[in-house]
């Protein structure tokens, strides 16, 4: 964990100086930024492994700098953690499809933040296998950590990639809501049903010019699979 670099994004000093203190204690590299700006400064000059971002930043909110990161190929994959005061259902939809891979309230523990990071970190960097999936003109290199559609690369962000690894190598079978969360994410982490639909939308969207989206399939009442055949 000593090598795992948290680049924390929060204009409240006292609050990013707290933070700091946990994470350090817990045994992260730490690097610290007040606004959008620097938070890029930070990255260009060294990539963080995980990005702990305040929603509220005096120049650019933080939903907006998620979603540049998501656009930029170069930060994509880089697993952001909203830390924020709003609680309602609404806001954190919106911060999932913003680009979030989780959301957390203020006011949390250390040792909740800290178990928060453990599992985006377990559930967006699987162990490598050499095992190359292929299911009607999609592919899945677990090996290259790549997602390809007719033979080119499709752009996914690190939970989408756990989701569709998932859903590929146990195909034919739906899964609820409930099981995807406890097979994707994690059992002990607590993360509502809803973001599974939200990471099923990011997917198939990124699915879509190849035709591969139709490849993961709802059924209604039940949850989701993935089958190359049809309903």
């Amino acid at each position: 964990m000593a090598e795992t670099r948290i680049l924390v994004t929060e204009d409240e000093q006292p609050i990013r100086d707290l933070i700091a203190f946990g994470l350090r204690r817990a045994g992260f590299q730490v690097a610290l930024a007040d606004t959008a700006q620097s938070a890029r400064a930070s990255i260009a000059d060294r990539r963080p492994n995980l990005i702990l971002l305040d929603w509220m930043l005096p120049d650019t909110s933080g939903l907006e700098l998620a979603r540049q990161l998501r656009r930029n190929p170069e930060t994509r994959d880089i697993p952001i953690i909203f830390l924020t005061a709003r609680a309602d259902e609404s806001d954190k939809v919106t911060g999932l499809e913003g680009g979030a891979d989780d959301y957390l309230t203020k006011p949390f523990s250390a040792r909740e933040l800290t178990a928060r990071i453990q599992a985006v970190l377990r559930r967006t960097t699987p162990a490598a296998s050499e095992e190359r999936i292929s299911v009607d003109g999609l592919t899945l290199d677990q090996a290259g950590h790549r997602v390809l559609a007719g033979g080119r690369a499709v752009s996914v962000g690190p939970t989408e990639y756990r989701l569709l690894a998932f859903l590929m190598t146990h195909p034919d079978r739906v899964y609820s809501r409930s099981q995807l969360l406890d097979r994707v994410w994690g059992g002990n982490v607590y993360v509502e049903e809803r973001t599974v639909d939200v990471h099923i939308r990011r997917l198939r969207k990124a699915l879509e010019p190849s035709g591969c989206d139709r490849l993961v399939q709802t059924v209604r009442g039940a949850g989701y699979r993935f089958s190359a055949q049809d309903g």
